[in-house]
């Protein structure tokens, strides 16, 4: 039997979370709207971890900071999440605030060391070769926040874990697709080289912001690649856990009708218009979605035409 969660610093100075609810309210991450499907103290745990996200994932993002700098703030990270991991007294106002959340809900050290090696990716490569170096740096830097967040919603059925791989995949793939222009501004391209080889796409055309017959169809197969995440989570998310996974389903059903609107719009991604969906059309999906989960229907939320 597990231990008692022990006191810290962290549970007696920072109940309400209050700077990392900060950072989830200035963002406008389709994630942080999906919170509002789950009770309050799950909310104030998933904002705590979003936040933690948030910050690591600016450290990697500052292309003002020197790489090393970067990669010395990243290591910070690291073992201020490991003290907190370990029942000692992290540093980092976000990470005090998270400790009691680790301790809370078990969440293990090693997933936050993978999404930080995920992040350290970006600071020593700006191309991936193939679809396997994608779908590790998929699995790293989404599929560990699904584990870490569905140890949050709580679950009964252990094939959660696989649900939360495949949706994390489809969710990243569906940024990078959403992303190749901001990306492409700072001199990065998702995309892996065999398949732009492939299809015929000149990487400097990527960088240039070009749209070409070849690029949407390099495209068209990251979006189906997508689509097959999405169809094995639906397929892998437990009946009984439909409910308890409903902030999930929410991001999946949000992500998957994002991933619909660049089909549909052959993945002109680089035009000044944002690729976004509205704020209202995104509440209306959450909406559906938790509505969905009080009945019986197993019906997947995305996945489908």
């Amino acid at each position: 039997m597990p231990a008692a969660p022990v006191a810290t610093a962290a549970t007696a100075n920072n109940p309400s979370a209050e700077v990392s609810e900060a950072i989830t309210r200035r963002s406008a991450s389709n994630l942080a709207l999906a919170f509002v499907a789950l009770d309050r103290p799950r909310r104030r745990a998933m904002n705590t971890l979003y936040a933690f996200c948030r910050e690591v994932d600016d450290v990697a993002d500052e292309e003002m900071s020197p790489v090393e700098t970067r990669r010395a703030e990243l290591e910070g990270w690291r073992e201020d999440v490991r003290a907190a991991c370990e029942g000692g007294a992290p540093l980092k106002p976000v990470v005090r605030e998270l400790q009691p959340v680790i301790e809370k809900y078990g969440l293990k050290f090693h997933l936050f060391d993978e999404l930080l090696r995920g992040l350290e990716t970006d600071l020593e490569q700006d191309r991936c070769e193939s679809f396997e170096e994608l779908d590790l740096y998929c699995h790293r830097v989404a599929s560990v926040v699904g584990l870490l967040s569905i140890e949050i919603f709580g679950y009964r059925n252990a094939g959660c874990q696989e649900y939360a791989v495949e949706l994390g995949r489809a969710l990243q793939l569906t940024n990078i697709l959403r992303d190749v222009g901001n990306d492409a501004e700072r001199g990065r391209i998702y995309f892996p080289h065999e398949a732009m080889e492939q299809f015929g796409v000149d990487p400097r055309s990527v960088l240039a912001s070009k749209y070409s017959t070849a690029f949407h169809n390099l495209a068209a197969e990251v979006a189906v690649r997508a689509r097959g995440h999405y169809q094995k989570a639906a397929t892998l998310l437990p009946d009984e856990d439909r409910h308890s996974m409903v902030a999930a389903e929410c991001m999946g059903a949000v992500y998957w009708r994002l991933l619909r609107q660049m089909e549909q719009a052959k993945f002109r991604v680089f035009d000044s218009t944002p690729m976004r969906l509205s704020r209202p059309r995104k509440l209306a999906i959450v909406l559906a979605v938790w509505l969905r989960s009080f009945t019986a229907s197993t019906a997947p939320n995305y996945g489908r035409d």
